[in-house]
């Protein structure tokens, strides 16, 4: 590509990334001045440097060598660069947006599964891993900045791949990350409390969830979860044909509950013109909402129902998500993210379903994030658990105790121990268990990390169980 007369060989806003003849833009953040990493972006052999119009002059002065290109708006400038550069990719993949609070991951895992039965290979960009085709990435965020997501999709597009997938953060869509990227469809699962530290309202918060439906084009569909209130204001603002799915009120694909058990859930969808059945080793009324969703998705994309079925159904589990660990044990163990009183609130409930003797949960919550959302999940493991062990979750910065200090008050009778270290707590709850017993594990879910005041640290929390356990039985052999 030529820009202002001189080839570019790729375009950055990341001085570290600048490769020789590319383009780089200094744009500003929130915590540095975009032209403090121009002399990095030189060294770095840029070509052409895109910058305030007002700092040009002064170096263009002091590198000669490189072209600098002074605009009133550099970030708008940049962004026009890069659809220049990458030919608006996203109109030669469908992508399939899901944003809410609860439920992205999962319907993520679901919407891949109906894909595969359709005969469609697709990205997924998600909080557990990316992945195409089979190839498996780790995740940096739950939604990639700007520019990666437009190298993504044009990656998907020159492969040939026909889908992408993605999860959609609150913060990616008030900070732009998916601008420009035309979304065949979007998905709402639900809004509860969470990210309140960024967003400080819930009605801010709402605000940036709606502006991936305000700016669907025309020919998108919007799926939309209308047993939540917040849902039911999303239908007014959506700018496409929408979808609408639920339990407790009427939708256009609704489902009808047979059975939640050990083994998984027993329901029948209900869509205009057929229903029909689904067995699926997921249970519990929050993972129904998210096969409705994806089943909802699958009609949006036009496939038959027979095959959207054959692919909810072929889904065996979500890394981190209610996921068993068998280790010979005569009581069961799950791991599961939930990390918001919401999420934590929709495994135990599930859990309460399944034939059990005690519900015993281990929980934290983490640092540097909302702290109005902690007495809450107290209180949602007072009333839903049989025994909570209170412990640490990624601390951060933060110490641990201070953060537990905040989650008691939610305790409405003494159900719970604390055990600041997290490998301490889990150890207590398998010794504590017992036979018919579940022990869930909440809030680091597909994490293979701790995030402490010191740095990251290893943590597995499969692989700990594991040890444990055996460790028990042979203390008590």
């Amino acid at each position: 590509m030529t820009y202002h007369g001189i080839s570019i060989s790729a375009v950055w806003d990341d001085s570290r990334r600048v490769t020789p003849g590319s383009l780089f833009a200094a744009l500003s953040g929130p915590l540095a001045k975009g032209e403090d990493f121009i002399p990095q972006a030189v060294a770095m052999g840029a070509a052409v440097i895109v910058l305030p119009e007002l700092s040009a002059p002064a170096f263009s002065a002091r590198y000669p060598q490189v072209m600098f290109v002074g605009v009133d708006d550099p970030r708008s400038e940049f962004r026009k660069v890069v659809l220049d550069f990458y030919g608006r990719p996203s109109a030669r993949v469908r992508v399939i947006g899901v944003t809410g609070t609860n439920g992205k991951t999962t319907i993520t895992y679901f919407l891949e599964a109906i894909l595969a039965a359709a005969g469609n290979v697709c990205g997924v960009v998600g909080t557990v891993n990316y992945r195409v085709a089979g190839k498996v990435l780790p995740s940096k965020n739950t939604t990639p900045g700007f520019l990666d997501n437009q190298i993504q999709l044009s990656g998907l597009a020159a492969k040939g791949v026909p889908y992408s997938i993605m999860e959609v953060s609150s913060h990616a869509l008030e900070q732009g990350r998916v601008d420009l990227i035309d979304f065949s469809g979007a998905l709402f699962t639900n809004l509860t409390g969470d990210h309140l530290d960024y967003h400080k309202t819930m009605e801010n918060y709402f605000r940036a969830k709606s502006l991936l439906f305000s700016g669907l084009r025309a020919g998108a569909y919007a799926v939309i979860n209308t047993d939540d209130d917040w849902g039911k204001k999303l239908v007014t603002l959506a700018t496409s044909k929408v979808i609408t799915y639920g339990i407790d009120h009427g939708a256009d694909v609704r489902a009808v509950v047979h059975e939640f058990g050990r083994k998984g859930a027993r329901f029948e969808i209900f869509f205009p013109g057929g229903q029909v059945l689904i067995e699926t080793p997921f249970t519990g009324k929050h993972n129904v909402y998210n096969i409705l969703a994806a089943f909802a998705a699958g009609l949006g994309e036009g496939f038959a129902p027979d095959t959207i079925k054959k692919g909810i159904e072929a889904l065996g589990n979500v890394p981190g998500r209610l996921e068993r660990v068998e280790c010979g044990q005569d009581f069961d163990v799950f791991i599961d993210y939930a990390h918001t009183d919401d999420g934590l609130r929709n495994v135990l409930q599930a859990l309460q379903e399944v034939k059990h003797r005690r519900l015993i949960v281990v929980f934290g919550c983490g640092g540097d994030r909302d702290r109005t959302k902690r007495p809450r999940m107290g209180r949602v493991a007072c009333e839903l658990s049989d025994i909570a062990v209170i412990t640490s979750d990624n601390p951060r910065s933060e110490d641990p105790s201070c953060i537990i200090d905040e989650v008691i008050p939610g305790f409405t009778k003494k159900n719970y121990e604390v055990i600041v270290e997290r490998e301490a707590a889990i150890r207590r709850a398998l010794e504590l268990a017992e036979a018919g017993d579940i022990v869930l594990l909440a809030g680091k879910g597909h994490e293979t990390y701790q995030v402490l005041k010191e740095g990251t640290v290893d943590f597995v929390e499969r692989d700990i169980v594991g040890r444990i356990v055996k460790e028990i039985r042979a203390c008590s052999r």
